[in-house]
């Protein structure tokens, strides 16, 4: 049901018939699934977006049941079921790599990780770029009293050394930018301006060779939030996929937008 609705949402907004389109009826067949998304207040885009992609996914997966399955050493999957792959997978989804190195015996330990949003921290108050909340990401950091690992080879909790590789770069990478953060027992929104670029985004640096050749980004969509944590609203920059240009959408407000209008501080998911 979801799937069908998302499918008319979809060819009412490319058929051009309306000024703008109401996604109101996905918006209903999703609140049936997700409860916490049918009430009248505010709720989380990134929360509401790894909804979706997970609800797409489950109903557009393609599960092998009745052909000869693949031996789980060749599957591609990577949820853990053989043929559990879907448009959604192929598109969004991940890879990283975490080294875990005991500071003890230094022994180096690696864990994979598949993700379909990267939620990158914001290293200054102020001002920063979307480099800098990568290099914040990947950089390596220490693991320490109530966070340090358990180690095989020593057999007791030790202090460790971790850092995240991207191993497997996905077709569209979304960026989710952590402006709330708990203060204490306190949550508040950082308004830093993170600056990020419209194309040309190298994620090389970040990769693990030979596996990542093609990790140069261009932005496609951003997702902002305006106002508090619980008094805000959404809006979102769109890149039309045929024209090139740029399209602000405030709910029933579709303008066109200038390049130069796509870089805003109020940026908080970023698609590339």
């Amino acid at each position: 049901e979801s799937v069908t609705a998302f499918g008319c949402l979809m060819s009412d907004m490319w058929l051009g018939e309306s000024d703008c389109v109401s996604p109101e009826v996905f918006h209903s067949v999703l609140g049936k699934q997700y409860p916490a998304f049918s009430k009248r207040t505010q709720q989380d885009a990134q929360e509401f977006l790894i909804c979706v992609l997970n609800e797409l996914h489950e109903a557009l997966k393609k599960v092998r049941a009745q052909t000869k399955r693949r031996r789980v050493t060749d599957a591609k999957a990577s949820r853990g079921t053989v043929g559990d792959t879907s448009i959604i997978t192929q598109l969004f989804e991940g890879q990283l790599s975490y080294d875990i190195t005991c500071l003890e015996c230094k022994t180096t330990t690696n864990r994979p990780e598949i993700f379909t949003v990267l939620s990158l921290p914001i290293p200054s108050k102020s001002a920063c770029s979307l480099q800098d909340c990568l290099k914040c990401f990947f950089q390596q950091e220490t693991l320490t009293w109530n966070n340090q690992i358990h180690c095989s080879w020593c057999g007791t909790k030790q202090d460790a050394a971790v850092k995240a590789t991207l191993i497997k770069a996905p077709q569209i990478i979304i960026f989710h930018l952590k402006r709330f953060e708990w203060q204490g027992k306190h949550k508040r929104k950082l308004s830093t301006d993170i600056c990020y670029p419209l194309s040309s985004l190298d994620l090389s640096p970040y990769t693990s060779p030979p596996c990542c050749k093609d990790a140069v980004y261009s932005l496609s969509a951003v997702v902002n939030h305006s106002g508090l944590l619980d008094d805000g609203h959404y809006t979102a920059f769109c890149k039309h996929s045929v024209t090139k240009n740029w399209y602000s959408f405030d709910d029933a407000q579709v303008i066109k937008i200038p390049n130069s209008s796509v870089q805003t501080d109020t940026a908080y998911l970023l698609f590339y």
